[in-house]
């Protein structure tokens, strides 16, 4: 199945929860009408194409859980959100008995070096790290960097991906990841 903007009129977000608070199941046809290709994005930067599209049916009864009793304030992070938690669920269970080494393996890899020896990196970002703190720090980066962080490690985007989007270098691209690695790790560890 192809996931694409389909070019019909959408409804808008407000009106979209509100069929999800009134349990009308017109609400999952209007959010996949939007949002499919945004979801179906987001679970294919962590998952095979295959996986990805029987995670985008999860995402949707994931929703349909979660509105109500939650009422998002920004619709689109928040099933984002959801769509991710989703995908990196299944690419744990997909996983669990076997090395893999696809992009989360080496996403993981890049920031295991934030986290001081000896500390499991899911269990520390999972746990340890809250979201203030990784909220401060992106708030402090300007908007190229933010982004790039976001598009890497929220998106699980490739460094060709993002380097093509940029209209930079990859070697320019792993660099600045690099440095914002670093300063994140000086910002949740100072002492270290």
């Amino acid at each position: 199945m192809q996931y694409f903007a389909s070019g019909t009129l959408t409804m808008n977000d407000s009106t979209i929860i509100d069929l999800f608070f009134a349990r009308d199941e017109n609400a999952i046809s209007e959010t996949r009408k939007k949002y499919a290709a945004y979801l179906y994005a987001i679970a294919s930067n962590i998952l095979c194409p295959e996986d990805a599209e029987e995670c985008v049916n999860d995402i949707f009864f994931k929703i349909w859980e979660s509105i109500p009793p939650k009422r998002p304030v920004f619709f689109k992070g928040f099933i984002g959100k959801i769509a991710r938690n989703c995908a990196l669920d299944r690419y744990r269970a997909n996983n669990a008995k076997k090395r893999a080494t696809g992009q989360i393996e080496l996403l993981l890899d890049e920031l295991s070096e934030i986290i001081p020896s000896g500390e499991d990196v899911h269990a520390s970002f999972e746990n340890n790290l809250t979201a203030k703190e990784i909220d401060n720090f992106l708030l402090g980066l300007d908007k190229d960097s933010r982004l790039i962080f976001m598009r890497r490690y929220w998106y699980a985007d490739s460094i060709a991906t993002i380097s093509k989007n940029y209209g930079a270098s990859e070697s320019k691209i792993k660099s600045i990841l690099f440095r914002l690695r670093r300063k994140l790790k000086n910002t949740l560890y100072p002492n270290t």
